[in-house]
């Protein structure tokens, strides 16, 4: 009886959740060459974490818990386990969602392998990246005090993210908004290659004519469009925009919003193109990534600083950043000391997964 009574909850969650509509969906990427989502059972999931144990858990933030699990292939993949936030009213278009995302083959791109819709709010699965993100590695520092990703890496990095946006923006079938470009949404992987991370905020434009959505703000504060701040209407300058104060850390190695500063200084991207105009730009770069490679720190900083125009219209598309960004990545040693940077593993370092579970609006 009550064996019965779990397993129709469970079905009643996957039909809330959109499973019907997800599965009829899959059904036509049958004999596709792309990998289309993959519904997980929660039993499965269950397996792979043993069932959810404390030694698994990985992160936990405000919005949920990210699990590392192990699937019956051996495949190590991370599971966002959300808190409730209410039901969903649009199962439809989380489904959408779900079939897009996991069809985004990029090497810049964290894969979204699949989900789970028998719990009361959806499972996300994806692919385990285990090297931390770019914020811990630009703001924690080695044991000499300084940050060890060169300049060079730096801008290898920026280059990764970019052309990563700029496919998310033009090359997929639906194009894709992130709307939550930060440092800690961009992961690293053994070889330091940059990875997009974390779609719970992302949404889909259908008019590509059109390229505009109207909605409410998401995001977070320091690397928030004030356009869309103010208009509440999102486009792709709106990623533009968020990764310019990337690229601002990237060169001052320097947080987007610190309040232990003076009310003035806490924004870092204000602080930086008040500086840049009035010609102070080495007050706040930082000195040991910088050192011999001025004249393409100002060339990125300017880069950085068209990003950051207050106005969507007046700032580069994310494909004009990428190119103009791969023409700037040096072809010298990455690593001058002849390593690899390596930090002992933290808590911190799996926080990337920890953003909003993927809303429905």
């Amino acid at each position: 009886m009550k064996n019965r009574m779990f397993n129709k909850l469970k079905q009643k969650y996957f039909e809330d959740n959109g499973g019907l509509f997800l599965k009829q969906e899959l059904a036509s990427y049958a004999g596709s060459v792309r990998t289309a989502a993959r519904i997980f059972t929660e039993e499965e999931l269950k397996k792979a974490t043993n069932n959810y144990h404390v030694s698994g858990k990985i992160g936990e933030g405000g919005y949920g818990t990210v699990y590392k699990g192990i699937l019956s292939n051996e495949q190590v993949v991370a599971k966002k386990k959300s808190k409730v936030i209410g039901p969903i009213t649009e199962s439809r278009q989380f489904v959408n969602e779900v079939i897009v995302l996991s069809q985004i083959h990029h090497k810049n791109v964290v894969r979204l392998l699949g989900c789970c819709l028998e719990t009361q709010t959806p499972i996300l699965v994806y692919e385990f990246i285990a090297h931390g993100t770019l914020y811990e590695h630009i703001h924690r520092k080695n044991n000499k005090g300084t940050s060890p990703l060169s300049l060079p890496l730096r801008l290898t990095i920026a280059s990764d993210t970019s052309e990563a946006l700029a496919y998310l923006h033009y090359s997929t079938s639906t194009p894709i908004i992130h709307r939550d470009v930060k440092a800690t949404n961009i992961l690293l992987d053994e070889n330091y290659t940059a990875k997009v991370s974390d779609f719970g905020a992302s949404r889909l434009v259908p008019d590509q004519d059109e390229n505009k959505l109207s909605t409410f703000v998401q995001g977070t504060v320091g690397y928030l469009d004030p356009e869309y701040l103010q208009s509440n209407i999102l486009t792709e300058k709106s990623d533009v925009y968020s990764f310019g104060v990337v690229l601002v850390e990237l060169l001052t190695s320097q947080r987007a919003l610190c309040f232990e500063k003076p009310e003035a200084e806490r924004n870092l991207a204000k602080v930086f193109v008040s500086l840049l105009d009035s010609d102070r730009l080495g007050q706040i770069l930082d000195d040991e990534i910088v050192e011999g490679h001025f004249e393409r720190v100002t060339k990125v900083a300017d880069l950085a600083k068209r990003c950051l125009r207050l106005r969507g219209e007046e700032r580069p598309s994310m494909k004009e950043v990428a190119a103009e960004l791969d023409g700037l990545v040096p072809t010298m040693e990455l690593y001058p000391s002849g390593g690899k940077p390596n930090f002992p593993r933290t808590q911190k370092d799996t926080d990337y997964l920890l953003g909003s579970p993927v809303s429905i609006r």
